[in-house]
């Protein structure tokens, strides 16, 4: 019997927090309706859509990429290790797993990558959902330790009030230090501190 798991990560592209990467197991005879790329859906959508996943599907499991791991790994590598953890961490080993894009970690089980999996299978669409949830109530409670940053809005993305409020702060704790906007601003910050002594 073919077991399938589709995996996702949200947050690759962002300059600060973790990647968090699900694996999820959907039940055939429980479909769910509405399941789409988690990006195409308003966050009211996701959530109501996150809860019956996590009570719809035979398994499911969240993993995150640290900060330490993206910084000594690179983003991918370290997304591919939290995207292993997670399917491994499935109460339900699947013989087959369907990853979102064009990179997918090596197992001992096949997996296939699939380009714009996330809109076109559901278990994809599914761990898409609940990666983006949890991420984003991730940066919630970010916000409150930096608000200056307004993580509850961007979600560590580089938009132009992040950028901005980078140049005001500096970085913070949870920036991505190997990313550029970031580490431009650690090597300037540096220079200046070098200039006072």
């Amino acid at each position: 019997m073919l077991i399938e798991c589709g995996c996702d990560e949200a947050g690759r592209g962002a300059g600060a927090a973790e990647v968090y990467v699900c694996a999820v197991i959907l039940d055939p005879q429980r479909p769910i309706e509405g399941l789409a790329d988690s990006k195409k859906l308003s966050a009211r959508k996701r959530e109501a859509l996150s809860k019956i996943i996590r009570q719809n599907a035979l398994s499911w499991c969240i993993e995150k990429a640290s900060l330490e791991e993206i910084k000594r790994l690179n983003v991918l590598q370290a997304t591919l290790l939290a995207m292993k953890r997670a399917v491994f961490g499935l109460s339900i080993k699947p013989n087959r797993v369907l990853v979102d894009g064009n990179h997918a970690p090596k197992m001992d089980i096949p997996v296939i990558a699939i380009i714009k999996g996330d809109d076109k299978i559901p278990a994809i669409s599914a761990s898409s959902i609940l990666a983006k949830v949890a991420r984003d109530q991730a940066m919630v409670e970010y916000h409150r330790l930096y608000p200056e940053y307004n993580f509850d809005v961007h979600k560590g993305y580089f938009t132009k009030e992040h950028l901005d409020a980078l140049r005001k702060y500096g970085p913070c704790p949870i920036h991505r230090e190997t990313y550029a906007p970031v580490r431009r601003l650690l090597k300037l910050c540096q220079s200046e501190q070098l200039k006072i002594f």
